[in-house]
C-alpha cells in the first residue's frame, strides 16, 4: 500500500468536510476465539446491480470475521431479507486469526467470505493467493488507497486508532494527549491492553509505534514498546475483559479503534471517552474480500454488494459510527460528528508495515511482553 499523502488527506477532507478516515475490525473490533455467531438475518435493497433473490435454490454463505455482533444485528436481519434463500453462518475471531485460518484452509477452504480485515493482513493474504479477485459494482467509488490494485480486497470502513479512557476517572486533560505521553511513568499500572497478538487492531498499533520511530531502525521502536510494557497492567485476553477492567477502574487507559470506543460509550452507556492523538494516528482500513476456492462464491459476490452498498453504509455510520471508505456517500447521510471531526493520518508505509508486522510482533512477544517491569 502507498505511503500516506496529501492526497488522501484531501480526500478526506472532501467526504467528511475535515480530513475523515475510518475502517473496524475488525478487525480490530474483533478478537475474540472463533465460534458460530447469531445467525438471525433480514434485509434491505441493497445496489441497483443486486435484484433481490427469487430463485428457489437454497445457497449457504460462511463468513470469517472480525466485527462485533453489534454490526451483524443491522447487516444480517437486512441482507437475509433481501436473499431469503441464502443461510449464512458466521464465525468470529482476531484478523490475525482469520488469516492463519484461511492459509491453514487454503487446499479446501471453509470460508466464502472475509468481513473485517486490515490492509496488512488482507495484502498478506493476496500475496500468498488466498483471495479471489472480484471487481464489484462500486470499484470506482472507493480511493485506491484503500483497495487492492488487482480487485481481491477493498476497504469498508476506515479506522482511526486512539487513546481511549475512563472519563469518570480521568478529566480530558488528564488524559494522555499524545502516543509518548503513554509512557510517560505518571501512567504506570494505569495502562491496560487487549491481548496484541491475535487482534488486528492492536498488531497495527504497535506496529506503527515501531514505524515511527524509524522502521530501518526498530530497536528504537522496540525500547518504546519496552517503555510502554512497563506501565502496562495487564494484556486482557478479548475486547470483553478489556472494557470490563476498564469498568472496575482495574485500568484506566487504553489503546483501541475509534468505532468501538463511540459503541462502547454512545450504545453500551460504558464511561469511555477518546483522546484523537496530537501527532495523528494509524487509521486501518478495514476490508472485506472473498476466499479463493470459495464453495459459495455468487453468495459470497452478493452479500459484498449489499454490504458495501450507500443504503448499508449511511446506515452503519448513523447506527454503529463506522466512517465508510466509498467517496459518494452523501454528507447529509454522516452524523454530525462525522462531518466535523478532523482526524490527522500518522504519515506511514502500509507495505513496509505489512511486510515487517509479523516479524515485529514475534520480537515484541518473545522479548517485550511482560519484561518491561523487570
Amino acid at each position: 500500500m502507498k505511503k500516506t499523502t496529501s492526497k488522501l488527506k484531501t480526500w478526506m477532507k472532501g467526504v467528511f468536510v475535515s480530513s475523515l478516515a475510518l475502517t473496524v475490525a475488525a478487525c480490530g473490533s474483533g478478537g475474540q476465539e472463533a465460534k458460530p455467531a447469531d445467525n438471525s438475518a433480514g434485509g434491505q435493497s441493497g445496489t441497483a446491480a443486486q435484484p433481490a433473490d427469487s430463485s428457489g435454490d437454497p445457497q449457504r454463505l460462511v463468513i470469517y470475521t472480525g466485527r462485533d455482533k453489534n454490526i451483524f444485528e443491522i447487516v444480517l436481519p437486512k441482507f437475509k431479507e433481501k436473499y431469503p434463500n441464502i443461510e449464512v453462518e458466521t464465525l468470529e475471531m482476531g484478523a490475525q486469526q482469520i488469516l492463519e485460518r484461511v492459509r491453514a484452509e487454503k487446499a479446501n477452504p471453509q470460508a466464502d467470505f472475509w468481513w473485517g480485515g486490515t490492509q496488512s493482513a488482507l495484502a498478506t493474504a493476496a500475496n500468498e493467493d488466498l483471495l479471489e479477485p472480484y471487481k464489484p459494482t462500486f470499484a470506482d467509488k472507493v480511493p485506491d488507497l484503500y483497495k487492492d490494485p488487482q480487485d481481491r480486497w477493498y476497504g469498508e470502513m476506515l479506522l482511526p486508532e486512539v487513546i481511549m479512557y475512563n472519563s469518570q476517572v480521568l478529566k480530558p486533560e488528564e488524559a494522555p494527549q499524545d502516543w509518548d505521553e503513554l509512557i510517560d511513568p505518571k501512567f504506570k499500572d494505569k495502562i491496560v491492553i487487549r491481548n496484541v497478538l491475535p487482534s488486528g487492531t492492536m498488531r497495527t498499533i504497535y506496529s506503527a509505534m515501531i514505524f515511527r520511530q524509524g522502521a530501518d531502525t526498530p530497536e528504537k521502536g522496540f525500547e518504546w514498546l519496552t517503555k510502554l510494557d512497563a506501565n502496562t497492567k495487564e494484556y486482557t485476553q478479548d475486547p470483553t475483559n478489556l472494557y470490563l477492567k476498564l469498568d472496575r477502574q482495574e485500568g484506566v487507559i487504553s489503546l483501541w479503534n475509534l468505532q468501538d470506543v463511540l459503541i462502547q460509550s454512545k450504545k453500551n452507556n460504558h464511561p469511555y471517552d477518546f483522546i484523537y492523538p496530537k501527532s495523528g494516528a494509524p487509521i486501518l482500513v478495514d476490508g472485506v474480500a472473498l476466499v479463493k476456492g470459495a464453495k459459495n462464491l455468487d453468495a459470497a459476490k452478493k452479500f459484498m454488494e449489499f454490504l458495501m452498498s450507500p443504503e448499508m453504509a449511511a446506515q452503519l455510520a448513523k447506527e454503529r459510527f463506522q466512517f465508510p471508505s466509498r467517496t459518494d456517500i452523501s454528507k447529509d447521510e454522516l452524523p454530525d460528528f462525522m462531518k466535523n471531526l478532523e482526524l490527522k493520518p500518522m504519515e506511514l508505509d502500509w507495505a513496509v508495515m505489512a511486510e515487517k508486522e509479523k516479524e515485529w510482533m514475534q520480537h515484541w512477544d518473545e522479548n517485550i511482553k511482560g519484561k518491561g517491569k523487570k
